[in-house]
This record gives C-alpha cells, structure tokens and sequence, in this order.
C-alpha cells in the first residue's frame, strides 16, 4: 500500500507521540489555549502580585537535637516558630544520606524518561491502577492547569516490597527514612503545644502516606504556566527533596516568594490538617510551582497523612474549626475541583461558617 504524504505526516506524528515521554499537554488542552487568545481574564498572572527576590527558607540543623538539653530545646523552638510564622522552613542534618537522595533522583529521573505510554500503564511499572497522573483534567482556564506530570505511590505498596527492582529498592530505603523523619517533627510540633500522645503514630500509617514523584518539563511556548497552580498540601506534614532548577514559591506577607535551592537541605511545609489541628497556631501556606522555558524540574514529596476516619479536631478553645475527618475533607476537597476548579479548604469546616454544611 502506498500512503499519502498527508498520510505519512500522520504516521510520523504517531510515532513521535509514542515515543515521547512529555504527555501530550497541548493536543489535549488546546481549546484552553485557544480560549486564552480569546479571553483575557483567562491568561496567567496579569493581576497577581508580583514575585520578590528569591529568598532562603528558616534553616534548621537537626544535628543539634543531639548536642545536649539546651541545644535540643532551641532547636525544637526554631522548628515551631517555624512552623507559625513561615509555614515552611528546610532541614539539614536530616538522617538521610545524599547517597539515598542521588539514587532516588537517577531512578526518577529514569522513569519519567519512558514513553508517555509507558508510563500510563502503572500495572507494568508495579504501581496501583491511577497511580500515574499529569496535566489537570478539571481545568476551565490556564490559571486551572499544571504543566506537570507524576506518579502517586502509597507506602504500603512500598515498604516491604522486596525490592524487585533499583526504583522500588530505592524508594522503599528513601521512604522508610523519611517517615522516621515526618514523625520525629510532629511529636516535636505537638509537644511545643503541649501535647504529648500517640494520635499521629495511631493514625498516620503506611497504608495512609504516599510519595508524590514530580517532573515539570519544559515549558518554552507558554512562560506563564503554572508547573503546580496555586494550593496547600491537604495533610499534616510534607517532606521535599527538589534538584537545584528551582520554581517552587510561596507567600509570604501577602506576597509570592521564591524559593532558593539548597541541595543539601530538605524542605518541610504544614498542611492543612495541622493547622486545623493545632488551632491556626501553625499556618499551612499557598504555593506553587513556575515552569522553566529551559530546563526540566525534578522534585519527590512525601506526605504524612491520617486514615480517612480519622477524627481532625484541636484540644484549644475556643476552635477555630469544627471537627471533621480526614475522609469528610477529602470529599469536600473533591466536590470543590470539580465544581469551581479549586479548592476551598479549611474554610469549608470554620465553626459557624455559613461554607460549611456540617455545622
């Protein structure tokens, strides 16, 4: 059979998308692109404020929890101020060897190097059914769609996995350290508000906590794109280990802060569920993350969360919120996705919050 030239164009097209390991960003969201050119309040960022000079986080060394009373008390305060003012802070001296954290950036990095159709089917790559995600498929604008692509995995189907391969190896050693990591600095954030119990060991398990895997490719032809549109993390604490590219941001005083890398350093953040659970007292902050028309970003996120039935409420009065479980926020969450494009959040559960429809 003798194909076209039109014909042969589309095969060629074919192959390359096959092969590709970028997902198809611009095939599938191209009616958003096209109602950008229409429709100015859908462009990115013409009203926003602007971003101030790159800024480091609190830096925290963690090697002095072992240099004696005094130290250990100081250190632990720093962690909580923290916590209060910035809502994220970096750590060093963490316990995590930079052998571990080079091994599970090189197995990353591998993965997302597979075809993109590769990579949608997680059975192969020994990961549950959804594990793999990209783009924003609630997306109604520009301002709603990350440029981005990742793969969710539980640590239930992480540790004790046996290590069938380098990547699961890999991260069943990296994930095992951070969870030690994540619990150390909850009990520490609890004490520091008086609070002395066994809720997060109880609660947060292996079979509730995941790793997020990230990659945001390049982005040449749209250099507003959010690599992660603006939100906060829905669980108590996240862990972060990103590469030196850079693009992650916050606010901070009503305004957005970049981040500067330190590739020695791990950065923490509040989610939403300490916050709810400490009273406001610690602040889960906005961020997201900006594209780079150059250069490729790497991050993995590890999140400490509670099972679905487990109860969120703070021992201080008066409350901020109502008590509401994890698995109730999580519905909310969804519900506002999928009806607004975001999410509300804590706002949904404020005592006497006409948002709320529990109360």
């Amino acid at each position: 059979m003798v194909l076209s030239l039109n014909q042969s164009k589309y095969l060629n097209k074919l192959v390359r998308m096959e092969e590709s390991s970028d997902p198809p960003f611009e095939q599938t969201y191209k009616y958003l692109f096209k109602n950008s050119i229409l429709n100015e309040r859908n462009i990115i960022n013409p009203t926003d404020p602007p971003v101030i000079e790159e800024c480091q986080l609190p830096l925290i060394d963690l090697s002095r929890m072992n240099l004696g009373e005094s130290e250990k008390q100081a250190c632990k305060k720093d962690i909580s101020r923290a916590s209060k003012e910035w809502g994220f802070f970096q750590v060093i001296n963490h316990g995590i060897s930079a052998d571990i954290l080079e091994r599970m950036r090189h197995e990353q990095i591998k993965l997302f190097k597979r075809p993109f159709h590769e990579k949608t089917n997680s059975k192969d790559l020994n990961f549950s059914t959804g594990s793999y995600r990209w783009g924003t498929p609630s997306a109604t604008c520009l301002k709603q769609l990350s440029w981005s692509e990742a793969f969710h995995v539980l640590l239930s189907d992480i540790l004790g996995s046996g290590g069938y391969n380098n990547l699961s190896s890999t991260m069943e050693q990296f994930a095992a350290m951070v969870s030690e990591l994540a619990q150390m600095l909850v009990d520490i954030l609890a004490e520091e508000l008086g609070c002395k119990s066994d809720y997060f060991k109880e609660t947060c398990l292996p079979s509730t906590c995941y790793l997020r895997l990230n990659r945001y490719p390049r982005c040449p032809s749209y250099p507003n794109m959010f690599g992660i549109m603006p939100h906060t993390d829905s669980d108590f604490l996240t862990v972060l280990h990103q590469d030196h590219i850079g693009g992650l941001q916050l606010v901070k005083d009503g305004k957005w802060i970049a981040v500067r890398p330190n590739p020695e350093a791990l950065i923490i953040n509040i989610g939403d569920l300490f916050q709810a659970w400490s009273n406001d007292v610690y602040k889960s902050v906005e961020h997201r993350v900006v594209t780079n028309a150059e250069k490729e970003r790497f991050s993995t996120a590890y999140f400490f969360c509670p099972s679905y039935d487990s109860i969120i409420e703070s021992n201080m009065e008066p409350r901020v919120y109502r008590s509401f479980t994890f698995g109730e926020y999580r519905e909310r969450v969804q519900e506002d996705v999928k009806r607004l494009g975001y999410k509300i959040g804590l706002p949904n559960f404020l005592v006497n919050s006409s948002l709320d429809r529990g109360a």
